[in-house]
């Protein structure tokens, strides 16, 4: 379970480098990239180790690796984002 552990937010961090490398723009701050690929591929792993059990050796590190990029993902932002601002009416 340790090595599923540190593999895990090991695989995390190699996602969200590649993420930054691929997207420079469209993400927020490194910090938080690296943050959230690691702590989505931790909890990919948890999820997946509690579904299938002990003995799936490869499917934990896929579930890992599936949840991370989705955490990832969510934080993209769209092309050409500019800040809306809201109109109050008084």
């Amino acid at each position: 379970m340790l090595w599923e552990t540190i593999g895990s937010v090991v695989l995390g961090l190699a996602l969200a480098w590649v993420a930054l490398r691929s997207l420079p723009g469209r993400l927020p701050s490194a910090r938080a990239v690296f943050a959230t690929g690691a702590l989505g591929s931790l909890f990919g792993a948890y999820l997946t180790h509690s579904t299938l059990g002990v003995a799936h050796v490869l499917g934990t590190p896929a579930g890992a690796v599936l949840v991370g990029a989705v955490t990832l993902s969510l934080l993209i932002r769209p092309r050409g984002h500019r800040p809306v601002r809201s109109v109050t009416v008084q």
